[in-house]
């Protein structure tokens, strides 16, 4: 039996669309994170390359007396520096990104290719930039947070009295905690279960759970080993002396503090190149400027009873 067709009496959609402009959006990256810690540094200017932390030396050793109402000899004091001490050199992230000129002559509308591909580089070196800060075994924070600034969880979880105990070593102006999303759930999962639901807090147009008054700032670039990671407190600000970030200024092709996009040349294959550079680093002031809890594990979970008294 011949099967038959209804002839149409109008133009169909998929002929229409031959002739529509489809609206098109600009390269989407997953791995673009808020960046957090990068937006909530002091950062700080230095000249070539390097910043020198100096210290006092044996500051307890600095005598003062509270006058009496009498001819008593006042003590004789002078403030000693380390004489080594410790200079911050700063790191660069780095690429070459490559491409051919035919593609950006002939595929540059309506979104700009050479620009596409500049701005998704770049993202990807500022994720990189903010996962240094946090895990580099040298200017990193959790590299350089001392022995008695160390804690433990005291049951696993994250649980208030936790932070409470972080509070108490960072006191002087703490800013803000430093802790992955899953830690920061484990914690939320922690106040709910006694009955102490966590505030929040907006800042940058984003909303942040907070405990006595201090957010809990997510970042994914903390490491999660073994269903265990580490929360971090920071005091932040140089007059605080607290946390700073690093950066040098004045650089060639310089698009934003410590970045520079470099035109390299096109080569004989035709492929233009572009050398980008990320120059940063991050200082300690003093060590109680940061704390670390350890052995915060993320995966635990509560039970409640479905049925009321």
């Amino acid at each position: 039996m011949a099967t038959t067709h209804e002839a149409n009496t109008a133009l169909s959609d998929v002929a229409a669309r031959q002739l529509a402009n489809a609206t098109k959006t600009t390269a989407q990256l997953s791995t673009i994170s808020p960046r957090w810690l990068v937006h909530l540094l002091q950062w700080l200017p230095v000249e070539a390359g390097i910043y020198r932390l100096n210290q006092v030396k044996n500051p307890a050793d600095v005598r003062v007396a509270c006058a009496q109402r009498d001819e008593s000899e006042l003590p004789q004091t002078y403030v000693d520096y380390d004489e080594q001490p410790r200079e911050y050199f700063l790191n660069a992230v780095s690429t070459i990104l490559d491409v051919h000129t035919r593609i950006s002559d002939l595929y540059s509308s309506p979104h700009d290719q050479i620009k596409e591909q500049l701005r998704l580089t770049i993202e990807t070196i500022k994720e990189r930039q903010e996962a240094e800060l946090i895990n580099n075994p040298d200017y990193g924070l959790l590299a350089n947070v001392a022995d008695e600034q160390r804690i433990s969880t005291l049951t696993g979880a994250p649980t208030p009295d936790d932070l409470d105990d972080l509070l108490t070593k960072v006191w002087k102006e703490p800013a803000f905690f430093l802790a992955h999303p899953l830690a920061i759930a484990a914690f939320g999962r922690e106040c709910t279960r006694r009955g102490v639901p966590p505030p929040t807090v907006s800042l940058f147009g984003a909303q942040f759970l907070t405990w006595r008054g201090i957010p809990l700032v997510p970042s994914d670039k903390l490491p999660v080993d073994g269903g265990k990671t580490k929360i971090i407190l920071l005091r932040v600000g140089e007059k605080r002396q607290g946390v700073v970030g690093l950066f040098q200024p004045g650089l060639a092709g310089e698009q934003s503090p410590g970045l520079s996009v470099r035109f390299m040349g096109i080569n004989r294959n035709a492929i233009a190149s572009y050398l980008i550079s990320l120059y940063c680093s991050l200082a300690v002031l003093v060590p109680d400027a940061i704390a670390v809890l350890e052995d915060v594990e993320i995966g635990k979970y509560h039970d409640y009873p479905d049925t009321y008294k």
